[in-house]
């Protein structure tokens, strides 16, 4: 990589880390920093509904998919925004109007701590393996551009992420 590549580079990350801590400045309750205080605009959360449906993963692995099996695959895609639009429609205002943070909270409320408690746990499980796997993808391309081991950057990926939504809250999470 040329200089120039890598003040780009930094210059991202820095300005990315940076905005998401700035947009957190405001954050005191635990709803600030879970639900943006409730006050980000249904366009912003629309969209970052839509944008958490995309990773580095699907750009790496939307390739290799089109080569295997050819361009059926994305059927699933041109149909993903109607269904985050009916998401954002039914679900969204029906959690809002419970005042809960989460759907395990729901579910808590609904019927029972341990309902909450074993869907969270599979949640978990299926996320922590999700992350790996977002995570370790990009990384494998990345350590090609840059010249680092798979988990320098991995460590890069994650902990940048990691900083910009402990001080920011969601409303980093919107507007990165």
């Amino acid at each position: 990589m040329s200089r120039l590549d890598w003040v780009v580079l930094v210059a991202y990350l820095v300005a990315i880390v940076s905005f998401g801590v700035w947009a957190g400045r405001g954050n005191q309750r635990i709803d600030d920093f879970f639900l943006a205080g409730r006050r980000m605009r249904w366009w912003a959360v629309g969209l970052s509904v839509m944008a958490t449906q995309i990773s580095a993963i699907t750009f790496v692995g939307t390739t290799g998919q089109a080569y295997a099996d050819g361009m059926r695959f994305l059927v699933f895609y041109f149909g993903l925004p109607f269904a985050m639009v009916t998401l954002c429609l039914t679900v969204v205002p029906f959690f809002y109007r419970a005042r809960v943070f989460t759907a395990y909270e729901y579910l808590e409320k609904r019927f029972d701590l341990r309902t909450r408690t074993l869907t969270s746990l599979l949640f978990l499980f299926g996320r922590g393996l999700s992350v790996g796997v977002t995570l370790y993808a990009p990384s494998l391309v990345l350590s090609v551009i840059l010249g680092w081991g798979e988990t320098s950057t991995i460590l890069l990926m994650g902990g940048s992420t990691i900083v910009y939504v402990i001080y920011g809250g969601n409303r980093s999470v919107i507007w990165t």
